[in-house]
């Protein structure tokens, strides 16, 4: 069965990522490799993953490319910006994330990828040095990535780009209404080169959409998550998906919270830490970098265990009184740890209750490796991003939210964004099956 209204997945797509550092190293040589037949995608859903469409007797569970037309691995081609003039290839030795014996068998080709001179403003990441930038005001670095894109396109045969950001987190920019609300106002305030209220990060954004290109925040910056990029991508009839790749911790708490709130145990308090080495690391140890990740990672709990719903296992008595959550304690902590570099520890204290109150832990230790669980995410959210504009999906694409730590939503409009893992699997697997032109079929609730 297919869907008349999806385009195919002809030619060649081609996948542009900002930062070339240990995750787009990670991601692209494992796709490269991958496709040599030398490594395994593991932990990617688009290569992996099987969801059932039909009912009873016409039930079968199929993979993801044989619901809807999701573009090969052979079709893809990389292209990268990065502050640092390095190739993949000594990125990926730089990131020491892979072995030398998984980089060298594709060599030549991470050679080849030469990163583009980035927009970038040391102001949005203090920790951050590299000379590969471009030079010019926030419009003229729109025209120069928009420029980019294209030459791109033409140089290589490409059909269809992807724009995804898998660069550090910037620094956070709160959501100014007189600015970010409207895309006259957003344009207005690039022309007029505010530093202030426009990132480098929508910068990129303004390109990738206004050249037909979906965008993916991989950061939680607040980059698309604003009504005036809703608004273009809504012009550009563009997908746009974020923010920030769950990978570690964020996967746990929102795999791991459905349990506590599915059995009706009461929680005191969540206390999670994070220890890491790397570029990421080095970035989030600036208080005004971390602010922007802890908006993101916060808001995952509190929406699965909500105080208001069940006020005696979640609410002002269990320990949290004086906090802004108005329940149970929340606090999450990142520390830069260079001897650790891209193998982060994410460490989870959960105080739980039980029966007439009675306390109980329960400790969490994910020795993880970050870029190796974001890779994955990677491959799934530009496959998906790119299958979405050929079904003619666009603006922010909620069923993506399975691969983000802090789902986009419409907080003009008091939307709960939904957080708890498997319903937003439910969301994904509904989204797959109405590509492929099949009923969706599950509900959440």
């Amino acid at each position: 069965m297919s869907n008349p209204n999806v385009k195919p997945a002809n030619g060649k797509l081609g996948v542009m990522v900002v930062g070339l550092g240990a995750v787009t190293t990670t991601f692209i040589t494992g796709v490269l490799m991958a496709r040599k037949g030398l490594a395994k995608p593991v932990g990617s859903m688009t290569q992996y993953d099987k969801i059932r469409v039909g009912q009873g007797a016409d039930k079968k569970y199929l993979r993801y490319n044989q619901i809807a037309p999701i573009a090969d691995l052979n079709d893809i081609v990389f292209a990268s910006w990065d502050v640092y003039p390095a190739n993949a290839y000594e990125a990926a030795l730089h990131a020491e994330v892979l072995k030398e014996k998984d980089i060298e068998p594709v060599r030549d080709e991470l050679e080849a990828i030469v990163p583009l001179k980035a927009a970038f403003d040391p102001a949005y990441a203090a920790r951050l040095h590299g000379d590969n930038v471009k030079e010019g005001t926030r419009w003229e670095l729109v025209e120069q990535l928009r420029e980019d894109i294209r030459k791109f396109k033409a140089e290589n045969n490409i059909d269809r780009v992807v724009v995804l950001w898998a660069a550090s987190t910037e620094v956070y920019v709160p959501v100014d209404e007189k600015i970010h609300y409207t895309l006259e106002a957003l344009e207005a305030a690039m022309k007029a080169d505010d530093h202030e209220h426009i990132a480098p990060s929508m910068c990129y954004a303004y390109a990738a959409l206004t050249e037909g290109a979906p965008f993916i925040m991989g950061a939680p910056n607040t980059t698309v998550d604003i009504p005036a990029m809703w608004e273009l991508a809504e012009k550009t009839k563009m997908p746009i998906a974020g923010k920030d790749f769950k990978t570690g911790q964020t996967l746990v708490k929102s795999g791991f919270a459905p349990i506590i709130g599915t059995r009706c145990l009461g929680l005191n308090g969540w206390f999670s830490t994070n220890i890491l080495g790397n570029r990421d690391g080095l970035v989030l140890d600036e208080p005004a970098n971390f602010r922007t990740k802890e908006v993101s990672k916060l808001s995952t709990l509190e929406s699965i265990l909500v105080p208001e719903e069940q006020p005696d296992l979640y609410g002002v008595n269990c320990g949290g009184e004086g906090n802004d959550h108005n329940g149970y304690y929340h606090k999450v902590r990142i520390n830069y740890y260079p001897p650790r570099n891209d193998n982060k520890e994410g460490w989870d204290n959960i105080d739980i209750f039980g029966w007439m109150g009675y306390p109980m832990q329960i400790k969490i230790n994910f020795l993880c490796r970050d870029s190796i669980l974001a890779a994955p995410l990677c491959l799934d959210l530009v496959l998906l991003s790119d299958l979405a504009a050929r079904a003619g999906r666009y603006g922010t694409q909620r069923f993506l939210s399975f691969f983000l730590k802090s789902p986009m939503h419409d907080y003009t409009k008091d939307e709960v964004p939904v957080n708890h893992l498997f319903q937003q699997y439910v969301m994904l697997k509904n989204a797959i099956r109405e590509m492929g032109g099949y009923e969706a079929d599950e509900t959440i609730d």
